[in-house]
């Protein structure tokens, strides 16, 4: 198992390799070019700044029983079907029994928009969302271990 993390904008790049480090579970973080990270422990890995770039490369390291650590429901959903979990960074965890309602929602948003509509942005970030995330990368982790050891 390893934690896969789609790296450009997320928030809790800390606690995962604060959490992964003390658990001794490998991370791998993916980000653009237009982007620096050196946290000490993770593998970084960079690739060009394009379109799904990111999504693309971190979907090709994917392995069963990984955890990948993303907002991005597409690449939730390819997680998802490679036998990995998926978590987004305010610790909603991604299910087969969820994604296809948050995928509906980002359609009907999108269509919203292009038609000159307004749509509400994520809230501001708290520490309950850093304690949210954390519980559920506990519980992924948790779950990971026991599918691994059956």
């Amino acid at each position: 198992m390893q934690i896969l993390v789609d790296a450009d904008a997320c928030p809790v790049k800390g606690i995962i390799v604060r959490i992964s480090r003390e658990k001794s579970i490998p991370v791998t973080m993916v980000i653009d070019t237009s982007h620096e990270l050196s946290d000490g422990y993770s593998t970084v890995v960079m690739v060009e700044k394009s379109k799904e770039s990111v999504d693309i490369a971190l979907i090709n390291m994917v392995k069963a029983g990984d955890i990948v650590v993303t907002q991005d429901y597409g690449l939730a959903i390819m997680a998802l079907g490679k036998s990995a979990k998926a978590l987004n960074q305010n610790g909603l965890i991604y299910t087969n029994d969820n994604i296809d309602r948050l995928l509906l929602e980002r359609h009907i948003g999108q269509k919203i928009r292009r038609s000159g509509g307004r749509t509400k942005g994520p809230s501001r970030r708290t520490r309950e969302d850093d304690e949210r995330f954390e519980k559920a990368f506990m519980q992924v982790i948790g779950s990971s271990w026991i599918t691994i050891d059956l």
